[in-house]
């Protein structure tokens, strides 16, 4: 199931939300976070989502799995003026335990059905060149823009080079 949060349900999900990046840093992935990285050093991160979910600059999206929230991604909704059409993807987020079950696929699509009900007619994300999520935005449709070398760090501090990808929705 995919359900969008307002902030109370955000705030709410804290543990669970803390829970999935924590996993998804300690697994590797680059998402803007160091080793070592625990739920409660994630904590501060949702925390300030949240606050983005109520003043509406963020639209949050969560996959639950047997009851339990196993993923996540954001829309990133508030842009200059001269962008209203446009929303950012951050932070698609799989719990280990969840992955292959199409949650990553299922976020994706809802999170484009909530951009266009808010008038989006295009997205944007970057991703870690070379990592499952580059593969999965190229087989959902996504056009790739560019790559940037070293753009970021992974979570051990190795050097990271960063996809653009786009979609118009």
């Amino acid at each position: 199931m995919i359900r969008v949060l307002d902030a109370d349900a955000a705030r709410a999900a804290l543990p669970a939300l803390a829970e999935i990046l924590s996993d998804c840093v300690n697994g590797g992935a680059s998402v803007g976070f160091m080793l070592p990285f625990s739920p409660d050093d994630a904590l501060p991160y949702w925390r300030r989502v949240a606050s983005d979910v109520e003043n509406g600059g963020t639209l949050l999206l969560i996959a639950e799995h047997k009851d339990e929230i196993v993923g996540t991604v954001q829309l990133g909704m508030a842009q200059m003026p001269n962008q209203p059409h446009r929303a950012d993807v951050r932070k698609l987020l799989i719990h280990r335990k969840a992955r292959g079950l199409g949650l990553a696929r299922r976020l994706m699509e809802s999170a484009g059905s909530e951009a266009r009900k808010r008038g989006k007619t295009l997205l944007c994300l970057d991703t870690a060149t070379g990592s499952e999520a580059e593969a999965i935005y190229a087989h959902l449709g996504w056009e790739k823009a560019g790559i940037i070398p070293n753009y970021a760090l992974f979570p051990d501090g190795r050097y990271c080079a960063t996809t653009l990808f786009y979609k118009g929705i």
